[in-house]
């Protein structure tokens, strides 16, 4: 693994456990991260399913970024690196309960047959609006299941699990 790839995966691993632990205990809960399982219905590339990471931060409001690859049976696969906007519906200080999130960015499109590299030979920018329900799991770990519209995707729908730093 070259010395650059180890330092940038070192600093995302560390740098928020490091903030995390600096905070008072008032100013925690507010990091989360949330492995999950999504499924999308593609204009391009029509219904795929796949996984997504998402990475956010803040409570009431929270700005984050999310990554998703989908697979495809009948078309291309598909990358989607979004930023996220988040807004809970029960309150400034919340950070469970009912939210809308608002996502863009890039959405890069594979050729089934050919090995991922960059630059895709196509790619869109990506806006969607999700609608979801963040249920706490105890202090720490949550379940959130969302639906989402927007383009270049119709429709989805996932389901994400992750915990709050």
């Amino acid at each position: 693994m070259p010395k650059k790839t180890l330092f940038l995966l070192t600093l995302c691993v560390f740098l928020p456990a490091m903030t995390v632990f600096a905070q008072s205990e008032q100013e925690r809960e507010d990091f989360w991260i949330s492995p999950g399982g999504e499924v999308a219905m593609y204009s391009y590339s029509g219904v795929s399913w796949g996984g997504s990471m998402a990475l956010g931060y803040g409570r009431g409001t929270s700005i984050g970024l999310k990554a998703s690859w989908f697979l495809s049976s009948d078309g291309p696969n598909t990358l989607e690196l979004c930023f996220l906007f988040r807004f809970y519906l029960l309150g400034s200080r919340a950070n469970s309960g009912p939210f809308i999130q608002f996502t863009g960015g890039p959405v890069l499109f594979f050729p089934k047959d050919d090995a991922v590299s960059l630059p895709a030979e196509l790619g869109m920018i990506s806006a969607g609006l999700n609608f979801g329900w963040r249920f706490p799991l105890g202090s720490r770990w949550f379940i959130e299941p969302s639906v989402r519209a927007g383009y270049p995707y119709m429709a989805g729908a996932g389901l994400s699990a992750g915990i709050k730093f």
